[in-house]
């Protein structure tokens, strides 16, 4: 439901020649200026939310529509079954540009690509994506914490009375679904971002790796003894069944 086709798995197609024009479908170059882009990380623990605000400011374009492209690092995942219970409670729309697998370690996963598609409130649009940790290998030097960061998103823009955007430098044309049921492609431009932000970060806490060792061994010592406590037993107040009847 969340997984791209495969003819959708590419998110950028540069169109033709850019032609100058201060103006696209509403999309004037004097309004985009004033568009910005912020993103924080909420919460503690493994389990975080990733919350970008974009403020358009006065004199948006009427049928404005917008989506925001993360791609997040191998460190952290998006549960799609909790993103399919947040569609039914809030209208969360997210598209995934793969299947996640919730169990792999941040070792053996590759970072993915995720199409937020939000809601925009007089001006303000406001995206809260939950994220989780992944586990990471235990460190040998002492370290307890993994720095994740996560890049600012992309954004991309377009209206929907509009048959043709017109790009203009810096701005570019790109092909990306139209909503998220990823039915059909639209054209969009994606945004240049004025006020660039430093990425976000997140410490994911490691395990002891110089503990391994004690803690195998200690574990394999109480299992033997609790085995021989309870054979023990066994052997000396052990109940004889007569006429055991085997199912």
């Amino acid at each position: 439901m969340f997984v791209f086709f495969s003819t959708c798995t590419v998110y950028l197609v540069l169109f033709g020649s850019t032609q100058a024009d201060e103006n696209s479908c509403g999309l004037s170059m004097t309004w985009l200026e004033t568009v910005s882009v912020t993103m924080d990380v909420s919460k503690n623990g493994f389990h975080r939310d990733l919350v970008t605000t974009v403020d358009f400011g006065p004199g948006f374009p009427d049928g404005l529509e917008a989506l925001l492209v993360h791609r997040l690092p191998s460190g952290i995942y998006i549960d799609q079954y909790q993103l399919a219970s947040l569609k039914e409670d809030t209208g969360l729309q997210v598209l995934l540009g793969s299947a996640v697998d919730l169990e792999a370690p941040a070792h053996t996963s590759e970072e993915f690509l995720v199409l937020v598609y939000p809601a925009l409130d007089q001006g303000i649009l406001k995206a809260t994506l939950p994220i989780h940790g992944r586990y990471h290998k235990p460190s040998l030097a002492g370290k307890r914490f993994e720095l994740v960061e996560i890049k600012l998103p992309k954004l991309i823009l377009r209206t929907d009375t509009c048959t043709q955007l017109i790009s203009f430098p810096p701005y570019k044309i790109v092909d990306a679904p139209c909503t998220v049921h990823n039915l059909s492609i639209c054209q969009w431009l994606e945004i240049q971002h004025l006020q660039e932000q430093d990425p976000v970060s997140l410490e994911i806490p490691l395990g002891d790796g110089s503990l391994v060792e004690p803690v195998c061994a200690g574990t394999l010592l109480v299992t033997l003894l609790c085995c021989v406590i309870l054979s023990r037993s066994i052997w000396m107040h052990g109940v004889f069944l007569d006429n055991v009847i085997l199912i």
